[in-house]
């Protein structure tokens, strides 16, 4: 059998996704579920969540949570759902983030906005991966987690709240990969390009500065995702950020914000 046939266990591997009521969060999940991973879809949506798992080729692996992950007492519902129906979670997805606004810049931004970014990205992230670690370490068991971070980790945005919370997750991947790789839990991060899904709204102009020549979509992630997260098929990655860009990180194509 071939090894690409099998990336998963589904007698012993389960997932957590957030984020997974659209964009590159939705593909994903569809995608651990049609591998035949038990799989929970958070999102702070119940429409998007239902239509995700609505959309799967194996609906009856999905699992609905809805809540607002800039809560820690949500973030905290959630390892509690997410532990009662599936028991231990061995792969975690973190995709989950507040939508982005143009006018959002530097000199616009306000406390809330900015908080909230931080909260969902950031310290959601590391509550719900911690915490999941200590369940596994606790019972002995290997895991992967994925976070989903951005070019813009190192590449300014024009929208600061976000460029620093995606940066902030870049260095939390690496700390996370070093401390939990020796209980065989790996941490790696996954760099969006333009991706046409979720919360951005991408401008088509932006496909003449990507070398593949187009847009990308929520599926085109999905592969490296699952390989990533598959303990088969990358079980010596951890600490590493895999872009799927179609090259656009060969080049920096945003102009200062109008301020006015």
């Amino acid at each position: 059998m071939s090894l690409f046939s099998t990336p998963f266990d589904p007698a012993r591997d389960t997932a957590l996704v957030t984020g997974a009521g659209n964009g590159i969060g939705r593909a994903i999940a569809q995608g651990l579920v049609g591998e035949g991973v038990s799989t929970v879809f958070a999102d702070v949506s119940e429409e998007r969540v239902r239509a995700a798992i609505g959309a799967s080729k194996r609906p009856d692996l999905a699992v609905p949570w809805i809540g607002d992950l800039g809560r820690l007492e949500a973030c905290d519902e959630l390892l509690a759902a997410a532990r009662a129906a599936l028991g231990e979670v061995t792969h975690f997805v973190h995709s989950a983030s507040p939508p982005r606004r143009e006018a959002d810049h530097v000199l616009a931004v306000d406390r809330r906005t900015w908080q909230e970014m931080h909260a969902v990205n950031l310290d959601a992230g590391f509550h719900l991966a911690r915490e999941l670690a200590r369940r596994l370490i606790d019972a002995n068991r290997p895991g992967s987690f994925l976070f989903l971070t951005s070019l813009h980790a190192g590449t300014p945005r024009n929208l600061a709240h976000y460029s620093t919370a995606k940066a902030a997750m870049a260095m939390l991947v690496k700390e996370l990969a070093k401390t939990f790789g020796r209980h065989r839990i790996r941490v790696n991060a996954l760099v969006p390009g333009a991706i046409a899904a979720g919360g951005f709204v991408a401008d088509p102009a932006l496909a003449r500065h990507i070398p593949l020549g187009r847009l990308g979509e929520a599926d085109d992630l999905a592969p490296m995702a699952l390989t990533v997260l598959s303990n088969r098929l990358s079980g010596y990655v951890t600490g590493a950020a895999f872009v799927v860009d179609g090259g656009l990180s060969l080049t920096n194509w945003f102009e200062p914000p109008v301020l006015g």
